[in-house]
């Protein structure tokens, strides 16, 4: 239970890195006379280090175990916030980020093998669920209070503060946490990968959480931004939305993932999660009184993360759990692909056309698409799970 727990609070770098930039951005912005644009290239050049890094990150933990680069990738994330806030020049602003989307990737496919760990191999998607609810917990609190501190710290003092603490959980957990123990089975060698790659599943997988996140970043680092420039709120109202709809996804990241061990319906789950995020995304856009927007934007909180446990474990359970890291490590590659996409392509929605409308509707049409590509990969699931059993005993694919 300790180590979960610890798991859980050093993946809060995550959401500092992440979630505390956007709270503040409208602050950053005006202080670094920073456009729509450039303030999103902030988000892609982590996100680029971040997606390249995945597949390196999930395959070198496979081979080494993950706990070590898990404490490497919190301790640079954190060292990379903290000193965010000592920064002026926008270059060296885009170094930063790069450098911590860097570190990131060595959270999350370690992170994810580390709680998978802590849970029975059934219980894959609840673990996955669950390692998330930790930044996202973090991120309801930082959203709730962050305005309220920003008067006597400043943006740059509240990021300076909380990467100290995340720090300090980095330490505990690598002097006191445990580490999954060996499975004596062979590690994964580089000659297999191609063929993991060609996998089907893998590759529905990918198109799936390329949706996923393409919806979950967008939505995240620019509805702060949204609710203030165009729907009129205060940085304090925005951060009070935010911070309903991030509680709200806490929950849900558990739910989803229990649900799907539950009732063995991974894929209706996922399928479930994208149709309601088209319907009140797109209804966002309509939305003019305060009580239309506030009910918009917690219903999209109850459903942005429902996806996210089964995405992440039913691939792993198809495929096998040898290769767990490597294949997290591409399906997040290509997620945060889709995410790097939206944060640019949102703010650059908004300085070519003056509104975030356009791209709404965009995100809100792939969501549609990503409900195909979820029944797809529920598909070829089945289709790969067959041929493995066919290959296993000859008279199967006999048909006897």
């Amino acid at each position: 239970m300790l180590t979960t727990a610890m798991i859980m609070v050093c993946q809060s770098s995550q959401a500092l890195a992440l979630g505390g930039i956007a709270l503040l951005l409208p602050l950053i912005r005006a202080d670094l006379g920073l456009s729509f644009a450039q303030a999103g290239m902030l988000s892609a050049a982590s996100g680029l280090l971040y997606a390249a890094m995945q597949i390196p990150s999930g395959y070198l933990a496979d081979r080494w175990g993950p706990k070590r680069l898990y404490v490497a990738g919190v301790v640079g994330t954190n060292l990379m916030t903290f000193s965010f806030a000592l920064i002026d020049s926008y270059p060296l602003l885009l170094v930063n980020q790069a450098v911590s989307g860097l570190c990131r990737a060595l959270i999350f496919a370690p992170g994810l093998l580390l709680m998978q760990a802590q849970f029975g191999e059934h219980r894959r998607s609840t673990a996955s669920g669950l390692f998330i609810v930790g930044g996202a917990s973090f991120n309801v609190v930082l959203n709730l209070f962050g305005p309220l501190l920003v008067v006597p710290l400043g943006w740059r003092g509240l990021l300076i503060a909380s990467a100290i603490g995340i720090l300090a959980s980095a330490v505990a957990y690598g002097l006191l946490g445990t580490a999954p123990r060996p499975s004596g089975r062979a590690p994964l060698r580089l000659s297999e990968l191609p063929a993991l790659v060609r996998l089907r599943p893998l590759q529905w997988a990918c198109a799936v959480q390329f949706v996923r996140h393409f919806a979950v970043n967008g939505w995240n680092f620019w509805l702060p931004t949204y609710l203030i420039a165009e729907k009129g709120l205060t940085l304090t109202g925005a951060g009070v939305l935010v911070a309903l709809s991030t509680a709200l996804s806490v929950p849900s990241n558990f739910i989803g993932g229990y649900l799907s061990d539950q009732l063995g319906r991974p894929v209706a789950v996922m399928a479930l999660s994208f149709a309601m995020l088209a319907c009140w995304i797109l209804l966002l856009t309509q939305a003019v009184s305060l009580v239309a927007i506030v009910t918009v934007v917690a219903l999209v909180g109850i459903f942005i993360q429902l996806s996210f446990g089964p995405s992440f474990a039913y691939p792993v359970k198809i495929i096998g759990p040898r290769s767990a890291g490597f294949v997290s490590g591409v399906s997040n590659t290509c997620a945060n692909v889709g995410g790097l996409l939206s944060a640019y392509g949102l703010g650059a929605i908004k300085d070519a056309t003056g509104a975030f409308a356009a791209g709404l509707y965009a995100m809100g049409l792939l969501c549609v698409v990503g409900v195909g590509f979820a029944f797809m990969l529920g598909r070829s699931g089945e289709a790969h799970l067959a041929a493995e059993a066919a290959r296993r005993d000859p008279a199967v694919a006999a048909g006897g």
